[in-house]
């Protein structure tokens, strides 16, 4: 039994060995003693154990919602009309409020598109299927450059031009089959302004040059200057657009707290607490999968560290939330 290390900059997706990391997958889910097994575990055995459950609670679970769903099946879509595309290859946009799973859904559709790459390549090496950068605020198309360069390991120095850095990356991601790239973030671009228009250049010469499907990601790009004016009529013309929404109180939800709850690994947990709390958890959350998955994983931690074991709707209640998830809360309480 060994103690997590969560100091690893590897873990990172923007860089090579972090995005590897995320393919590979989270490590086994650690086996729950019985209450038996777990009174007789030595102190310091215990200690490392409940380290290891804290962990696993605390990692971002991923659930395949329709929008996962959605985007991998139409991302992947998009990858095989373009495989023999020399120009104008089409591109999707995942866009909508923070907090509706934008980020899963892309990195979901990395995840397929690489281990498909891997199925069909068994073997082959020095392959690259996937880039995944996030672009940083206020961007200059030499800092969108480097982040394309510090994903793949090249060097970034002073000597180094933004052309030095574009025609480096172009070259490497063409020799090692890189076939989708991901820009997250997109939206601290800014048309309004020279730099966030000589960034979004830099990403439009990367699509052409790169042979790849490009999946861009950002909060309401759809009201954003990215899609205005003559660059943004061109990124509206070939790229699709898939929105991201709060989940209303349906099926679904209560599916997704559901699954969520299964994850648990607590001792003293009376299973479907949880789905008999689904409609306090919508109306907590304001249906936001990210505040959702906050608020159970930050329950069962506290659950964990205080000994108790099992999650209450006092316990979840003891947990904060994001701004919007807490002022949607509050609406509703007033008006209820």
């Amino acid at each position: 039994m060994t103690t997590p290390d969560t100091d690893d900059a590897g873990q990172h997706l923007t860089t090579k060995d972090g995005w590897r990391r995320f393919v590979l997958g989270p490590p086994p889910t650690p086996h729950l003693p019985t209450p038996e097994e777990h009174v007789k575990l030595a102190e310091p055995v215990r200690r490392r154990y409940d380290e290891i459950r804290i962990d696993h609670h605390a990692r971002l679970m991923v659930v395949a919602t329709s929008t996962v769903r959605h985007t991998v099946t139409t991302g992947r879509r998009l990858v095989m009309l373009n495989r023999h595309a020399i120009s104008a290859r089409r591109g999707l946009i995942v866009s909508g409020p923070a907090g509706t799973g934008k980020t899963i859904a892309i990195t979901q559709l990395g995840l397929a598109h690489e281990l498909n790459d891997r199925a069909v390549h068994h073997g082959a090496s020095g392959r690259i299927p996937v880039l995944y950068v996030t672009v940083p605020p206020a961007a200059t198309a030499r800092m969108i450059a480097a982040e394309f360069a510090r994903f793949l390991g090249l060097p970034v120095n002073s000597r180094l031009t933004t052309a030095d850095i574009i025609e480096s990356v172009v070259g490497v991601c063409t020799k090692v089959r890189t076939g989708l790239v991901i820009v997250d973030e997109v939206h601290n671009i800014s048309l309004t302004t020279r730099q966030g228009a000589e960034v979004s250049d830099t990403l439009k010469y990367f699509s052409e040059r790169i042979p790849a499907t490009f999946i861009y990601a950002g909060i309401d790009i759809e009201h954003s200057t990215i899609l205005q004016g003559t660059r943004g009529a061109q990124i509206a013309g070939r790229f699709t657009l898939i929105p991201t929404h709060p989940f209303p109180y349906n099926d679904e939800w209560k599916g997704l707290v559901k699954t969520m709850e299964d994850t648990l690994l607590l001792h003293k947990h009376r299973p479907g607490t949880l789905v008999g709390l689904d409609r306090y958890l919508h109306d907590r959350t304001g249906g936001m999968i990210g505040a959702l998955s906050h608020l159970i994983r930050g329950a069962a931690i506290d659950a964990i560290l205080m000994e108790t074991e099992k999650i209450t709707r006092g316990g979840l209640e003891a947990v904060p939330l994001d701004v919007t998830a807490s002022t949607q809360d509050n609406r509703k309480r007033k008006d209820g």
